[in-house]
Order: C-alpha cells, then structure tokens, then sequence
C-alpha cells in the first residue's frame, strides 16, 4: 500500500478537483485524455492510501464524500501554494530578497513607517516583510545579530561597526516633561539632580540582549521600567514618575496642558537618529533594501519618521 505522500501529488489532487467540476468519472475522463478505468484505478490508489472514500459513487455522478470535499479543499488551497512558490522563486531569481526584517525604534513615527510600507507593497514585490519593535541599543543589536537588515531610528553610532552602513535621519529633541499634578510640576526650576532624586523615573527597557543602555538616569533613583515609549508617555501622563520624552511623540499632550515641561540643570538633550544595514558600500544589495534605502534618503521621509507622531 503506498503512503499518502506519495500518492498526494500535484498532479493527482488536480485529477481530483477535474472529477468534482466534471461531475462524473466518465467526463472527467474524457477532459484528461484517460479511459475511465486508468481514472477509476488511480482514484482508488488514493482512497486505498488515505483509507477513505473519495466520491459516493452510488448516483450516476461523481459526488465527494465529507472526506472527498475536505480533501478538494485543503487541495485547492495546496495548488494555489505551490503555484506562489513557483512564482516567488520566479521574483527572487530577478534580485528580490524571499524576507526582509527591519527593527523600528520606538522614537519612529509608526504612521510614516506603515505608509512606507503601503508604498512598498504597491511594487508588488514578492519580499515578505518583517517588522521588529525594538528600543535604544536593541534596535542595533538586531541588525548586528543578524535578526534584522535593517535598522531605523539608531540612537547609537554605528559607523564603526564592521559590516555596517549607515546615513543620518536627523535630530530628536528629548524634553524633561511630567503631568501637571506631579510635585515636579512645581518645583523651582532648573531641577536639581538632588530634586530629581528623590522622585520615580519612568524608563523604557531596552531590548538589547546584552549590556542595556539608560538614558536620563541617577544612580539610586527609584524606578518603573515599561516596555515601550508609548507606555512610558501613558505613565508620565498618569503621573506615575518623571523623565525625558521626544518631543514630537508628545507635542500634542503638551499643548494640551497634559504634560509640563520642566528645566532642569543637566543639559538639554537632543539625539542624532541613523539609520543602518547589513553590508558593504559597494556590495550587492536585494530589491527591496535597495528600495528602502531609496525612501530613506528623502529629506521629507526623514522628518516625517521623526516628527509624524500624530495622525487622525
């Protein structure tokens, strides 16, 4: 008795699909060019191999059985498969890479990044995409683990990191911002770092897998990491402690009397943003880098990614 597999072939699983549209052996005989006995015998070589009844074969037509149109199902979806397959080996052939993962910082606009992606999928290109949300060093770190080829809103220098390129996306001013019914809020300014100890900072975790990078830290000071800028702009907001944001994810809650911005006396803080890829200048590049890195060249993408942080 033959195993499933062998017996599951394209080939066969179309035959199958020709007897249910023909409605009867004979037809579907007649369509394949077969005599209805060869069609009969390699329709039992499969009900004989899965241990099922394909077709009712009581009526004069051909009629699946719950088994046989479960079987049409999963066969068709397998044909549409195979014929993808063929035709994304077919595009990868013409310089497109099979995936392309790119790490996003959580300082980028998410709606100019998903715009980007809209653009990118109009190519019809047969890249699947990944995205990867990552913070401060882990961003890097993907890129140089090789979970990602490319990476966007760098807060490190990552010029001398062998195997790496990068280009500038431009400046992100931090400010030092707490909810107007925090004790900061009044506090006389500029905030010593004395002052600021004795108040909770609010920290995003970076996703570095090695040594984490913390940014507007003291030493001693009580702490509540979160997971993502986001939820440290919601925390700010309920108050639950102090610290620096950029300015552009929180422009809006300040104008709105959300959030203060408050001096304080270390120096105001403003982060050069890159982004970085896997690879040499000159070295060959895959189709849809090559196009991220087109749009990444924009003046007008770049400001976007940065500032573009509210969108209705």
């Amino acid at each position: 008795m033959q195993n499933a597999r062998n017996v599951l072939t394209p080939d066969s699983l179309a035959m199958l699909q020709c007897i249910a549209q023909a409605g009867s052996f004979a037809a579907a005989a007649r369509q394949l060019g077969l005599v209805p006995s060869a069609l009969t015998y390699r329709v039992r070589q499969i009900e004989d191999a899965l241990d099922v009844l394909l077709f009712d074969r009581s009526a004069r037509q051909a009629r699946p059985t719950e088994a046989g149109a479960e079987l049409l199902r999963e066969g068709a979806r397998l044909l549409q498969e195979i014929d993808a397959v063929a035709h994304r080996v077919q595009r990868v052939a013409t310089g497109w890479e099979p995936q392309l993962t790119i790490a996003v910082d959580g300082a980028i606009s998410p709606h100019t990044l998903l715009e980007l992606v809209e653009s990118f999928y109009a190519q019809a290109p047969p890249t699947r995409l990944k995205l990867r949300d990552e913070i401060l060093s882990g961003t890097l770190e993907a890129l140089t683990s090789g979970q990602a080829d490319l990476a966007i809103g760098v807060a490190v220098n990552a010029s001398n990191v062998a195997g790496l390129q990068q280009g500038l996306l431009g400046e992100t001013p931090f400010i030092f911002a707490v909810a107007p019914h925090h004790p900061l809020a009044r506090a006389p300014e500029p905030l010593s770092d004395a002052t600021l100890l004795q108040h909770r900072v609010v920290a995003v975790a970076d996703s570095a897998r090695g040594d984490n990078v913390s940014m507007g830290m003291l030493g001693g000071q009580d702490v509540l990491t979160v997971g993502s800028m986001q939820a440290k702009v919601q925390a700010q907001l309920r108050g639950l402690g102090c610290g620096f944001l950029p300015e552009p994810m929180v422009r809006p809650y300040i104008e709105a009397g959300r959030l203060v911005t408050r001096r304080v006396e270390r120096s105001a803080r403003s982060i050069r943003m890159h982004y970085a890829w896997n690879g040499t200048p000159h070295g060959p590049q895959g189709r849809a880098l090559q196009w991220w890195l087109a749009q990444l060249q924009s003046p007008a993408t770049q400001a976007a990614l940065l500032e573009n942080h509210h969108h209705f």
